[in-house]
C-alpha cells in the first residue's frame, strides 16, 4: 500500500485487490492494516482501486505485493503469489514489467511465478514479458 500511494501522487497508478471490502475502505480514505494514514491516501490524487482485472489490463508495470504468510510446518504459503500472478497472466502483454515485492525465498520468482505468467498469457519470459 505504501508503494502504491507513493506512486498515486505523481503518476497514474491502480491498486488492484480481490476483496471488495478493502477497496472500498480504501476508496473513502480508510486503510484498516494502518500502512498509510488517511492524510497519505488523500494525498494520492493519481491512485484508484479496483477489483476488476478488466481495469488493469491496460497497465504495463505490475507491482505484485502480498502478503506470505507460514504455515504451522514454517513454510511459505504461496496461494496469495500464486492467485495474483493467475491476475496478472490474463492481461499481460508484450513488452509487459512484472516486479515481485513479495518475501519469498530465493528462486521463487523464476520457479513459481514466471510459468504461472506464461501459461496464463502465453508469452514467453524475457523475450515477451521482463519479470522480477
Amino acid at each position: 500500500m505504501p508503494l502504491a500511494v507513493e506512486f498515486g501522487k505523481y503518476f497514474k497508478t491502480t491498486g488492484f485487490d480481490i476483496s471488495e471490502s478493502r477497496i472500498q475502505e480504501l476508496q473513502v480514505g480508510n486503510d484498516s492494516t494502518l500502512e498509510v494514514r488517511p492524510d497519505e491516501l488523500q494525498e494520492a490524487k493519481k491512485l484508484t482501486y479496483t477489483k476488476d482485472t478488466k481495469d488493469i489490463q491496460n497497465c504495463n508495470i505490475f507491482i505484485v505485493t502480498v502478503p506470505t504468510p507460514i504455515d504451522e510446518h514454517k513454510k511459505p504459503d504461496l496461494t496469495p503469489l500464486i492467485k495474483a500472478s493467475i491476475s496478472v497472466g490474463k492481461v499481460l502483454k508484450k513488452d509487459d514489467i512484472i516486479i515481485y515485492e513479495s518475501t519469498v525465498f530465493p528462486g521463487a520468482t523464476e520457479e513459481i511465478c514466471v510459468p504461472i505468467l506464461e501459461k496464463n498469457s502465453d508469452l514467453k519470459f524475457n523475450k515477451d514479458f521482463f519479470c522480477g
